[in-house]
């Protein structure tokens, strides 16, 4: 779905990080009392604030918010899900650099 309103929102790239089942994620949050996991975290890229703000003001781009805010309440605990503005800035990276 995100994928079929990312012209309309402005949105140039949409990532899900699932969480890896097992006991890594158990034993490295025992180790620093973090609160429950969450089964995952999406990414939504814009090109800018301004761009994504100007996308969701527009008629169509409010549309294409509330249809996905509906389709995420099927799925998502919004009542317990952060949701935030951030910016990337990487400290290290060596991975190696993807086509595309």
């Amino acid at each position: 779905m995100a994928a079929s309103l990312a012209p309309v929102l402005g949105i140039r790239k949409y990532v899900q990080l699932h969480t890896i089942p097992g006991g890594a994620n158990k034993a490295l949050a025992s180790g620093r009392g973090a609160p429950e996991h969450f089964d995952g975290v999406a990414e939504l890229w814009f090109d800018s604030l301004d761009s994504m703000f100007a996308a969701a003001s527009s008629a169509d781009g409010a549309a294409a918010a509330e249809t996905l805010r509906i389709d995420e309440a099927r799925f998502i605990d919004h009542s317990r899900s952060p949701i935030f503005v951030g910016e990337e800035r990487p400290f290290l990276d060596s991975s190696p650099v993807a086509d595309g």
